[in-house]
């Protein structure tokens, strides 16, 4: 089956890199709406993150550690 919390925080991560990459410049009229979901899904991510990682086998762990710098990357592409 897999470990749950893992999976869970792999997407939230994807879902934050993902919609960093295919946020759509001619929509600035709704750039406060899309900046409260992307703080929201950034918060997603981090404690999904934490809850994974307290869960997780040493393996599991090292993706983790890569899953937070992607996400670490992303925030600073802003």
């Amino acid at each position: 089956m897999g470990n749950q919390l893992f999976q869970s925080a792999r997407e939230a991560v994807m879902n934050v890199v993902k919609g960093k990459h295919e946020s759509v410049p001619e929509h600035n009229h709704k750039h406060d709406y899309s900046s409260e979901i992307d703080s929201n899904s950034m918060s997603v991510a981090k404690n999904a993150l934490s809850s994974a990682y307290a869960n997780s086998n040493d393996a599991e762990k090292a993706q983790l550690r890569e899953l937070q710098e992607e996400l670490f990357n992303s925030q600073q592409d802003k």
